[in-house]
């Protein structure tokens, strides 16, 4: 089946709406797809050089990801001696050594439909959900999550507890994308459809969403997500968290200060040795 075809196909059964349910075409088509998002044919997004923030979001393959939940049934569905009860759209996904990819014992899981490519590296306890596309040498470290839809480029460091967040609906939004050579620290959270561009860090505790401003200290400049416009994260910015006063009312008066995200450099060759222990451990 072409991709033209199977982009058709989907679209058609999801616009049954309940319908969809119980028809076996309409599996066959979503068996299909998850098929190809697990190859890395498809994505949810995918980079776009002719679009403002540099992807464009494929509505089809999350319509089609919703249409696996749709037309799913509970089942039972044991892994390693322990029992979980799952929409059997979307098991537990298994690899071998001929995958290259690297699942380390002790409790971790990624779901059927993610994209997981040679040389990822999935320390445990982490979790990779539907949608997602983790690319080649990527390390997901302890406690980890990878949401749905979310797209982590090449060599990207996901450390301990950091979370990446997904979205499914609606279809037309935007995921969290995070590109080539992000550092992303311990304890970190991205959400609302946040692009961090290629080599930037972000220090431990960083929080980005759509309403968190980010000042540019080197640039002297403040970036925000605007309407239709995601927050995007400058390429090689070192990105830590910080705090800005509040200037009137009973914040000024109390001497309160909000979360601010700070930009207080870009990338340098000192900043790179931090990634060094990343690599050894390969």
């Amino acid at each position: 089946m072409t991709i033209n075809q199977l982009q058709k196909d989907i679209l058609g059964h999801f616009a049954a709406g309940p319908a969809a349910i119980g028809d076996a075409s309409a599996m066959t088509a979503f068996l299909s797809l998850r098929a190809a998002i697990e190859n890395g044919e498809v994505r949810a997004a995918s980079p776009d050089p002719k679009s403002e923030t540099g992807w464009s979001v494929n509505a089809w393959v999350k319509q089609g990801i919703l249409l696996g939940f749709r037309i799913g049934a509970l089942a039972e569905q044991p892994s390693g001696g322990l029992s979980f009860v799952d929409k059997q759209t979307y098991p537990v996904r298994r690899f071998t050594a001929g995958d290259g990819v690297r699942v380390v014992p002790g409790g971790s899981s990624i779901r059927a439909g993610a994209f997981v490519a040679r040389g990822v590296v999935c320390m445990p306890p982490m979790y990779i959900n539907a949608g997602a596309y983790v690319d080649e040498g990527t390390m997901v470290d302890s406690h980890a999550l990878v949401g749905s839809c979310a797209q982590i480029g090449k060599r990207v460091h996901l450390s301990a507890a950091a979370q990446i967040g997904g979205v499914l609906e609606p279809v037309n939004a935007s995921p969290v994308v995070i590109e080539d050579d992000v550092l992303v620290g311990g304890n970190c959270g991205v959400y609302e459809g946040t692009i961090v561009r290629k080599g930037a860090v972000l220090a431990s505790g960083t929080i980005l969403t759509r309403g968190t401003p980010v000042y540019d200290l080197v640039n002297g400049e403040i970036l925000r997500a605007t309407e239709g416009r995601p927050l995007i994260i400058p390429a090689e910015a070192v990105v830590v968290p910080g705090s800005r006063a509040v200037t009137k009312g009973k914040g000024q008066e109390w001497g309160l200060s909000l979360y601010a995200a700070v930009i207080v450099k870009y990338r340098d060759d000192k900043t790179n040795l931090s990634t060094t222990l990343e690599d050894l451990l390969r």
